[in-house]
Order: C-alpha cells, then structure tokens, then sequence
C-alpha cells in the first residue's frame, strides 16, 4: 500500500543551500556570511559570546561586513522571537546568524523568515538537528512545549566548527545521538501510516530522504560509542566528525524529508513535567524512541538493543533517568495527553491510539528497560 501511494502521489525533498563542516570554520564566518550580503545580525548564545566574541567580530570585521551581535535570552519563546524580529529590522539586516543551541537556531530562523532576511546557522554543539531545516519550534517562557512552526525555507547555509563543537561538555554530543536516533525509526513509523513529511503539505517522503534517514541510524550504530569516548577526551576524530555530521546533517535531513512520530510527540508530552526540564532534547527523544517502539508492538529484541545502545551512551532508558522514578500513574496519563494533542506527530503512528494506550506503552516501557 505505501508503495501504491508513494508511486501515485507526490514527493517532496528539502535541506540548507549548503553545508560546511571544517575545523576553524568560525574563523572564516565572515567570508560566508559577505557571500549573502552586506549587513548582518547575530544572535549568539551568551556562552558563545563568552568564548568566541571576539572571533566572532574578527572574522565579520575582516569581511568589511556592517554587524550586529545581539545576546539570546534563553528561550524560543513568543517574547523573544519578537524582540530578536524587532532588532533585526531596525538593524536593516540582509543576513541573519543564529550562533549556538537550537533555540537559538530556531529564534535566528523565525526573525529571518519574519524581515526577509537571509539565514545562516552556526551550530556549536551537536545536540539537535535544529540547524538545516526549515522548522522551528516554539516553548512557552518555562520551557514547554507549544507548537513546531513550518517556515517555508531552509537555511541559506550551515557551517559547523567541529573543532567548537568537540570543545563543548559531550552531554550535548550525545543528546544529539539521542535525537539522531529518533530519525529512522519515525521514518519507517511515518512509512508505515503511509503519513506526510515536512517539506511540503500532503506530500511523502521521497527515496532520497528515506535512504539518508537510514544511512543516519548505520552511522550511530557504528560511530556513536567511539565518538563519545573520543569526545571525552577532546580528542576530534574520524569518529567524531561522523557523528557530528549524523547529528546535524543527516538527521536534519531525515527527519525533514521524512516526517517525525512519537517519539518527539511522547518528548512534546514529557515537559509537562517539571522534572524533566532539566535535560535535553535529545536526551527524552531517546526514552521517546523506545516507547514508540513499544507502542507499536516491535520485537523486544530490537527494543533491547536500542536500550542497551543508549545506556552505553548514557542516554535516559527508564522514567527514573528523567527524575520520574516518583512518577504516578496520572503523571504518566499527563503526558500521553499531551503526546495526543491535536496535530502531535504521535498521531501518525499506525496503530490505534488513545491516551490510556500511549500512558501504557511509556509504563510498559519503562517496567521492560528497569529488568535490564
């Protein structure tokens, strides 16, 4: 039947005009950003600002750019989403940079889109596959989720520091994995239901995205441990560099092209919780991905192997990782509420659903990884 529909139907394909990745690229920032016009905003997390400012101006000075760098608050939040879109226009910017997390990325993106401006993202951490695609996603001022907008565009251009991202504390390295993880699984989740991708309404995903989604997943299985340990050490391997390109490019693409499920929908219900606003992203898409295994009846063995993957990287396999060893059987119902909200990807699953069977699914989940 997916075969039938896809041959009938349309397809659609999306990702960045281009991606760089290169030891000392932040360096050279400014020679990419000049090729997209002469006045810039950047919007960098305070972190980054710390740590790279004077890089940051260096290189935009070096290029003859007229720049400014403005500090993100935090949060993509509605408030400031409009105050980075109300200093972007007075600025007259012809290109946006968002340096940093993907909040950031995601901010950086929504200012551009709104004033017309050209987009290019400096991840500097590999954390989320926020950075190539054309979504962005909005979290109220406490971190909860509210709504993943369609933006119409990708980024003009990505351009990746691996030596930065190396650099960074390798919890964000691997709640990237974590994220990355989710791309083939919702993609053959997605397969399944015969369900849409991102790129264009009421449009499938097409070969190329299925084929990058599944090369994503073969390039965690063989890379991700040998990555971490390597990142540890600050050591930039081939390894590394792998997974960093997994985390961001292919995972970017995959889940684009081919569309998320329940495991970002059961993530999205989580940060009910106020327990779980101290992890990341990535981190509860990977419990996520387990329960969306277990929510539509997959061999134990492979939830097994995904759950003994993500404890060797340290990633959350049981509701006690995400500080809901405490948990009641309400909070749990709480978030597969939330997980079922109209227009959550958890509904793209193909199997019938309601809350009693997604709050289930995330006990049984958690009951199957403690006996581990």
């Amino acid at each position: 039947m997916a075969d039938d529909k896809r041959s009938l139907g349309g397809r659609s394909y999306g990702g960045p005009n281009k991606y760089i990745q290169r030891a000392g690229e932040i360096s050279r920032l400014g020679e990419h950003v000049a090729q997209l016009g002469a006045r810039a905003f950047l919007l960098a997390d305070p972190f980054v600002l710390n740590q790279y400012g004077d890089v940051l101006k260096a290189t935009m000075d070096a290029s003859g750019l007229t720049f400014q760098i403005e500090r993100f608050n935090g949060e993509c939040s509605s408030a400031e989403i409009d105050r980075v879109t109300g200093l972007v226009r007075s600025s007259e910017a012809q290109v946006v940079v968002g340096v940093g997390g993907g909040k950031t990325a995601d901010t950086a993106k929504m200012a551009a889109i709104a004033t017309g401006a050209r987009i290019v993202i400096v991840p500097t951490i590999a954390s989320t596959d926020a950075p190539c695609s054309a979504v962005a996603v909005r979290y109220t001022e406490d971190g909860v989720y509210q709504e993943a907008h369609s933006l119409g565009r990708n980024p003009d251009m990505v351009i990746v520091d691996s030596a930065v991202i190396v650099n960074a504390p390798v919890r964000f390295l691997v709640s990237g994995i974590g994220d990355a993880l989710s791309t083939w699984f919702e993609a053959r989740s997605n397969l399944d239901s015969n369900s849409n991708n991102l790129v264009k309404p009421n449009m499938l995903p097409p070969a190329a995205g299925i084929a990058i989604a599944r090369a994503c997943h073969d390039v965690l299985m063989r890379d991700a441990l040998a990555a971490r340990l390597a990142a540890e050490k600050g050591a930039l391997t081939t390894a590394v560099e792998n997974i960093i390109e997994a985390n961001t490019l292919l995972s970017g693409f995959g889940f684009e092209n081919c569309g998320v499920s329940a495991a970002h929908g059961i993530h999205d219900g989580l940060t009910v919780l106020d327990e779980t606003h101290a992890f990341f992203h990535g981190e509860k898409v990977a419990f996520g991905v387990l329960c969306l295994l277990m929510l539509e009846g997959r061999p134990l063995a492979e939830i097994r192997d995904m759950a003994l993957f993500c404890r060797s990287l340290g990633l959350p396999t049981r509701l006690a990782d995400l500080n809901l060893a405490s948990a009641s059987k309400a909070d749990i119902e709480r978030v597969a509420e939330a997980a079922l909200l109209p227009g959550s990807p958890t509904w793209k699953v193909a199997v019938p659903l309601s809350v009693a069977i997604v709050r289930d699914a995330i006990i049984a989940t958690d009951a199957f990884t403690q006996q581990l």
